[in-house]
């Protein structure tokens, strides 16, 4: 074995400060304004179809 060969495992600072690294989470954006949205087009879709089907 050559006596540069660093074996991966001996360095159990570096892999612990990787496994302690907690990522937060992003906030996902709210989807309250697209289910607003989506509730508004079909009211427009709805008031569509009855004008049409009674005018």
């Amino acid at each position: 074995m050559p006596d540069e060969y660093v074996d991966p495992s001996g360095n159990t600072e570096a892999f612990q400060a990787f496994a302690q690294t907690t990522t937060e989470p992003t906030e996902s954006s709210s989807k309250l304004p697209l289910i607003i949205g989506a509730a508004v087009a079909a009211v427009v879709v709805l008031a569509l179809i009855g004008w049409l089907a009674l005018g």
